[in-house]
């Protein structure tokens, strides 16, 4: 699976911005996948994970409410839409892709198979 992160950019603080991962491969509705952000200075982390059906979605405390990820398996796409976007919220955004059939290991970073290359998102105060 080869995955394409795009959509980031500048946005001011309470501004929205909807990040997509585009997947290759006829496989992807086999696969959770999940958005990590890493900001400067700090290591990465994780963001949402959504299940390969859709059907489960979690999210880290600091953004929800806020951000919500969603998937497309016709198109092979999962989204991450970013609303009341905060400077804090500054990072290199990854999407990746999570063989492992235990939804509950969609959180766990070291267990996702695939990563794309980040899409840089800068909030502005």
């Amino acid at each position: 699976v080869q995955l394409q992160a795009s959509g980031g950019g500048l946005v001011q603080a309470g501004g929205s911005l909807r990040l997509s991962c585009a997947a290759s491969g006829r496989t992807f509705s086999r696969y959770g996948m999940g958005w990590f952000r890493q900001a400067p200075g700090k290591e990465r982390e994780f963001v949402a994970a959504i299940s390969f059906s859709g059907g489960s979605t979690y999210y880290a405390d600091s953004v929800k409410g806020r951000f919500t990820i969603s998937r497309d398996n016709a198109k092979n796409t999962v989204y991450l839409q970013m609303n009341s976007l905060k400077p804090e919220d500054t990072a290199v955004y990854y999407c990746a892709a999570n063989g492992d059939s235990n939804v509950a290991t969609l959180p766990l970073e070291g267990l996702y198979d695939y990563w794309g290359q980040g899409t840089l998102v800068t909030v502005s105060s």
